[in-house]
Parts: structure tokens; C-alpha cells; sequence
């Protein structure tokens, strides 16, 4: 089972600092192009905003970072540029690794990991390995990853270990087998780059983040930049379902979903009129 709240079945508790901080790393080849540089030198520069983000979010006292670093459809991208992403990947496991684990970091890559090539799967599996005992935060890097591959996947492995509950199955029967069951689900989502989309990256777990979108290229993204868009987090009013009335009388009651397991029968009892409005 895991052991973090769902936002869709209960009310979470919420802090002034994001606990969990999930990024769309985007904007390294523009970066590169206005600069009149060949692309991979704004994945390189990508990779030195990676170190000082991680930095950033020790200092914050945030607990989870999670970077898109490479997604199922970026295989599409020029063979030489994919060639070269994954000739980084393996440089940065090489050399960022020592540094992760003197600073109390966790390595974990979420992905379909297999297409990989052998060496990078055992860089990989030696680097979790290595920091698997840290707290002081997580960091996730999703690698050949795509949300619904990982629903998909969840469900698979759901349907191969509990086939008996076909058809009765709920989401906390799910949650264990998503790729990120270890962690909370994110609090704030940002994407640099200016494109204003998810592009298929935790379409589960940013059920109820709060998103914000920079026109900053990776690159140039800095604490300052980091510390806009947790101010911008600070005013939102992070209801899950409730009004702003119930918010400001409890603002962390312990509240389940009355539509899970038995009660999803009495659905029509609590919600009798088509019409009615939910301030979500």
C-alpha cells in the first residue's frame, strides 16, 4: 500500500512550501538556437540548471523534485540529437552520482526503462542503489516515460497480481503499482519554456497540482525563477473539491471520498439534481 494521501480520496494536508515540486524541463534547444549554438550545448547547460535546482530545493526544505528529462515521444526527435541525450545521461550518472549521495539526495529514474542500452540500465540501477538510503529529498528523473504508459502499466500489473478483483478493483488497489507510488503527489507543477501543456508527463499524480507555466527557458531557470513560481503557488487557494467557506472553517479536515468501495452505490442520493455545480 502506499503511504501518502490521495487527493481524489481524501483532503491532503498543505504547507506554504510545495512538498513535492515536479518540472517540464523545456526550452533547451531554443536556448541553444539563440545563441547560435548546435542544440546539444543547451542540453548541456540543461544539465547545470538540474544541479542548481536540486541545490535550490535543499536549501527549501522541499522533499521531492521530479524532472521530465526524456519522454516516451521524444524518441521521434533526430537520431544524432536522441544519440547525444542519452551519451548525458550516462555522463551525468558518472559524475553527479557521488555528489547526490553527499548531499542525503535519492536517485530514482522512472520509465520504460528497457528500451536503454545495458550500460545505462546498470548506471542507473547502481545509482539508486547507492542513494537508496537518503532523505533528504528525492529526486526523480523520468526517463522514456509517458503517463499513460504508466497507467497502462499500473494496470497490468494490477490485473496480473489481483485478477480475482477484476471489475471491483478502486484506486488505492492501482496506487501501489504506479512508477511513483514512493512519493506524494505533486504539489506544484511548472513548465518552462512557454508552452502551456502536460505533454503526456504524471497525468495520475497532477490530479489536483497546482500548475505554473514560465516563459524562461530551462536554462535560464534559477532559484529566483523557482521562488515566482512558489510565491504563485502561495496564493492559490488549494480547495480539492470544497468551497472556500469549508477551506477557511477546516483547512485540513480528514475527509474520505464518500464515493469509494460501498458507498459508490449511494451516488445518485448525494448528487440528485443534473444540474448541480461542483467548486472544484
Amino acid at each position: 500500500m502506499t503511504r501518502f494521501v490521495s487527493s481524489t480520496q481524501n483532503v491532503p494536508a498543505v504547507d506554504r512550501m510545495p512538498r513535492h515540486v515536479a518540472i517540464i524541463m523545456d526550452g533547451n534547444g531554443r536556448w541553444a538556437k539563440k545563441r547560435y549554438m548546435p542544440r546539444v550545448a543547451g542540453h548541456s547547460r540543461g544539465v547545470e540548471a538540474v544541479r542548481d535546482m536540486v541545490r535550490a530545493c535543499l536549501e527549501r526544505g522541499i522533499g521531492y523534485l521530479t524532472l521530465f528529462a526524456f519522454s516516451s515521444e521524444n524518441w521521434r526527435r533526430p537520431e544524432e540529437e536522441v544519440s547525444l541525450l542519452m551519451q548525458l545521461f550516462v555522463r551525468a550518472l558518472q559524475y553527479e552520482v557521488e555528489k547526490l549521495d553527499g548531499n542525503g539526495v535519492r536517485l530514482c529514474v522512472v520509465g520504460d526503462l528497457s528500451r536503454f542500452d545495458a550500460k545505462l540500465q546498470k548506471l542507473i540501477r547502481s545509482a539508486e542503489e547507492k542513494t537508496a538510503a537518503n532523505s533528504r529529498l528525492t529526486l526523480t528523473i523520468c526517463a522514456n516515460y509517458g503517463g499513460r504508459w504508466d497507467i497502462l502499466q499500473a494496470a497490468n500489473r494490477l490485473s496480473a497480481a489481483e485478477p480475482e478483483k477484476a471489475g471491483r478493483w478502486e484506486e488505492a488497489d492501482l496506487a501501489p503499482y504506479l512508477s511513483m507510488h514512493y512519493a506524494p503527489e505533486p504539489d506544484l507543477f511548472i513548465r518552462t519554456g512557454g508552452e502551456e501543456r502536460i505533454s503526456n508527463f504524471l497525468l495520475w499524480q497532477l490530479a489536483y497540482a497546482e500548475f505554473h507555466f514560465t516563459e524562461t527557458l530551462w536554462p535560464d531557470f534559477n532559484e529566483a525563477a523557482l521562488d515566482q513560481a512558489i510565491t504563485s503557488y502561495r496564493q492559490r487557494e488549494r480547495r480539492f473539491g470544497r468551497t472556500s467557506e469549508q477551506l477557511l472553517a477546516d483547512p485540513h479536515p480528514s475527509v474520505a471520498n464518500p464515493l469509494n468501495g460501498n458507498a459508490a452505490s449511494d451516488a445518485a442520493s448525494l448528487f440528485p439534481s443534473a444540474d448541480s455545480a461542483l467548486d472544484a
